[in-house]
């Protein structure tokens, strides 16, 4: 008689034990978060922000028929009106048409921006925090060294030598962001290279990359995802920043940031609210936006918080 044997039990992971009703922790930290109201509209109200400025050239072209560059000579800085629903700026383009292609620039900055530096911020940090010793001293001086360039002075700078552009504003960014997910990683992984699930891990014969990736990785995630998304907001804010003071991207480029250096006097900011109200607004819908999407993911991600 063939005697049965009993299938080893899988290497336990931190996030085991949660109750028989739940599937998956994806769909917990799902459901926490849409019973955020305000987690939920600020969601609603980024992605439409993101599809109209995505299919910007389909929307202007079909609706307004007007280019991004296109001057209407005859409409130099005017108001408001059918031919122009937001008016035109101090060279004759359509504000709302520029508006649109403004947020794709703007968004994309700060998301690829985010990407770019979240990637080598994990690399650096996931070494310093797992390998420890020698390793890590070297990596947090580094990090520190990064942290003390002061971020205004430091994209200044950049811009003086090498020309404002999107390229240099994104690379100014990365350059002094990294540092910050890096500290988080390291973090993670000191508290959770000591727990039992690791160690079940690494008596089970585990390798350093799949003990990095599959078993320490997952669980340092909710902050990185929580601070990944409230960057986003002051990525938007500083870029509109710079850009306002004339050091980012250049025009003709549109960006909600440059649109507003328009108001750059009294009299426009007097005389012509729709040439600055309306990149403004945008500004502070997207960061409000992201700050509640932010808050809400904290929340759910929030291990105290799953019972």
């Amino acid at each position: 008689m063939a005697i049965s044997r009993p299938t080893p039990d899988p290497i336990p992971t931190q996030f085991d034990g949660l109750t028989a009703q739940e599937t998956s922790y994806a769909r917990l930290v799902l459901r926490r978060f849409l019973r955020n109201r305000m987690a939920v509209a600020g969601a609603t109200i980024l992605l439409i922000l993101i599809l109209i400025s995505a299919f910007a050239p389909v929307i202007t072209q079909a609706t307004l028929g007007w280019g991004r560059d296109e001057i209407d000579i005859q409409y130099i800085r005017a108001a408001p009106s059918a031919r122009h629903p937001l008016g035109t700026d101090s060279a004759g383009r359509d504000n709302l048409t520029r508006l649109l292609y403004g947020g794709r620039v703007s968004l994309s900055i700060a998301l690829g921006s985010v990407i770019v530096y979240m990637v080598l911020g994990i690399v650096i940090g996931s070494v310093a925090g797992y390998f420890g010793g020698w390793i890590d001293n070297v990596l947090m001086r580094l990090v520190d060294v990064i942290q003390s360039f002061p971020f205004l002075m430091f994209a200044l700078t950049i811009v003086a030598i090498r020309g404002p552009s999107v390229s240099n504003l994104v690379f100014a960014i990365v350059f002094l962001s990294w540092p910050v997910p890096a500290r988080l990683v390291r973090g993670e992984f000191l508290s959770l290279r000591e727990r039992d699930f690791i160690e079940a891990a690494r008596a089970a014969g585990v390798g350093t990359f799949r003990m990095i990736v599959r078993h320490l990785l997952p669980n340092a995630m909710a902050p990185l995802i929580v601070n990944a998304t409230l960057e986003v907001a002051g990525i938007i804010l500083a870029e509109a920043g710079l850009s306002y003071l004339g050091f980012g991207v250049n025009q003709p480029v549109p960006t909600w940031g440059n649109m507003l250096s328009e108001a750059n006097n009294m009299a426009v900011l007097q005389t012509r609210p729709w040439t600055w109200i309306p990149p403004g607004l945008m500004i502070f819908l997207t960061v409000l936006s992201i700050n509640f999407i932010g808050d809400g993911l904290r929340d759910a991600l929030d291990p105290r918080l799953k019972q």
